[in-house]
């Protein structure tokens, strides 16, 4: 745990009381913070009486003597509205923070050296965070991953020289941390994405850009018009390391791709050179164009990193007792990305029974990611849909059609795809995600594709059936790996 003793011998208010939220309530406490808690709901006090934690409400209590208000990240700050505690702190004037804020302080205080790197987009920042920290433990490190993905910050180890902090960032949790000063910053993409708690693109987009402002090294991609402005507005230039994912001009230190392998710039002077890293072709765990993106932002971020350690200025270990480097080491790196094993539900390989391919693409829960998926297979697609349907439903795949040899269609977003799809693919109205799964592998070992994938990507919530996209992917898993455990007996 973090010892929030910055906020020693003040009293702190903490509202939102999940996991984030306790643990913000206990950092606080250990570091001999006065903390009084409030939730709206009840389970979230339960949970706070039962951390031995003082609660309050905050409506009567007494703000002349509050400091802070700890807000955890689900909560509106701005839009639609401001949440009652919000208006009630800046009512007068107490400082409005996250979690983040509070590590943010501790660090700055007691070892603003210790390498930090903090990681948002709208897409991949998921896979990006953990793919981050896959790679610097394979070359070694001590490495801490949070924030938004896992762990919450303030149960990691504190900061300290030699020990890097990897952490996934919200807009929401940046809006909430106002020293925030990484020392790499990543941004993926920028994407239009709660709108409804930031009002405008424009707003959203300026929250993302502004992780970048006080990092010491800035790792953007620039493969969409918002974070290519935003590259071009970091200053010094020094600071920046683009990437893309596509073939632009490179005129500066970068990491880049072409097709599915990975290339570093770099620039010495009046000299430039470029020198393949990697490939991502077999790594199923990697499969698709998104994940160039994702693993270039991986990459170019440890690049950013060992610059920093040979200049001194993030506290790491950049060299052993021989002289060599620790860091930058395109051939382990390349190890490291084979052996991630990616996260589950996000095009997660499940198991394989004979020739068909079982895949796992349950956090798709929008046409945005699903077309992902599509896209990552040339065909032979038996692709599983539906649920609970989002507005725009799947009509915006139809490029992408002619890579389905089926579809099966489950939930409540049944008759709605059925409309889409009629006279474009094949399909089954199939009800149940077992249903659909039983046919889906029946007929993919029964095609001519050389491997045919059943690939569950639903394009919709998971709520009419499931609790949520994690208990869908399960219950998937499940399913198929009892498949592949029959030696796929259910496929023939």
């Amino acid at each position: 745990m973090i010892r929030a003793t910055t906020f020693a011998g003040k009293t702190v208010a903490v509202f939102g009381l999940g996991g984030s939220g306790i643990a913000a309530a206990q950092s606080l406490v250990a570091g001999g913070a006065q903390v009084i808690c409030w939730d709206d709901g009840e389970a979230g006090r339960a949970r706070a009486e039962a951390a031995a934690l003082e609660v309050c409400d905050l409506k009567a209590a007494d703000w002349s003597k509050i400091s802070s208000l700890v807000l955890a990240p689900g909560v509106p700050l701005t839009h639609p509205r401001p949440h009652w505690t919000v208006e009630l702190a800046k009512g007068r004037n107490v400082e409005i923070i996250g979690d983040v804020e509070i590590f943010a302080r501790e660090r700055a205080a007691h070892a603003p050296d210790a390498p930090f790197i903090a990681i948002t987009g709208t897409n991949g920042k998921s896979t990006t965070t953990a793919l981050t920290a896959h790679l610097l433990s394979h070359l070694g490190f001590d490495v801490q991953m949070g924030g938004n993905i896992g762990r919450a910050i303030l149960t990691l180890e504190p900061p300290a020289p030699n020990r890097i902090h990897v952490v996934e960032m919200s807009s929401y949790q940046i809006d909430l941390t106002p020293t925030l000063s990484p020392s790499i910053a990543v941004l993926l993409n920028i994407t239009p994405d709660h709108i409804d708690r930031h009002g405008t693109l424009a707003h959203y987009a300026a929250v993302k850009e502004r992780l970048l402002a006080d990092a010491d090294a800035c790792a953007v991609g620039i493969d969409d018009s918002l974070t290519a402005s935003a590259a071009n507005r970091v200053s010094p230039s020094e600071r920046l390391y683009a990437f893309t994912a596509g073939q632009g001009a490179r005129a500066i230190p970068r990491l880049y791709a072409i097709g599915q392998s990975l290339f570093v710039h770099e620039l010495a002077g009046a000299y430039a050179s470029s020198e393949q890293i990697a490939s991502l072709e077999a790594i199923g765990s990697l499969r698709g164009r998104h994940n160039v993106q994702n693993a270039l932002a991986a990459l170019t971020a440890i690049r950013a990193l060992d610059d920093l350690a040979t200049a001194g200025k993030a506290a790491l270990r950049n060299m052993n007792d021989a002289g060599e480097k620790t860091v930058w080491l395109p051939p382990r790196l390349a190890d490291g990305l084979q052996s991630f094993p990616g996260l589950p539900h996000r095009l997660e390989q499940v198991g394989r029974a004979g020739r068909v391919l079982f895949i796992n693409d349950s956090k798709a829960t929008n046409a945005e990611a699903t077309e992902k998926a599509l896209a990552s297979f040339d065909g032979g697609i038996h692709w599983i849909a539906g649920g609970q349907p989002k507005s725009g439903g799947i009509a915006s795949l139809e490029t992408l059609f002619p890579r389905i040899a089926k579809a099966y269609l489950i939930g409540a977003a049944e008759a709605e795809f059925a409309e889409t799809l009629q006279g474009k693919v094949a399909y089954e109205r199939c009800g149940t995600l077992q249903t659909a799964l039983a046919m889906a592998a029946g007929d993919a070992a029964a095609s001519d594709a050389a491997e045919p994938v059943v690939l569950l990507s639903p394009a919709c919530a998971s709520f009419d059936q499931f609790k949520n996209f994690e208990d869908r992917g399960d219950a998937f898993r499940q399913m198929a790996q009892e498949i592949v455990g029959k030696g796929g007996d259910e496929c023939r």
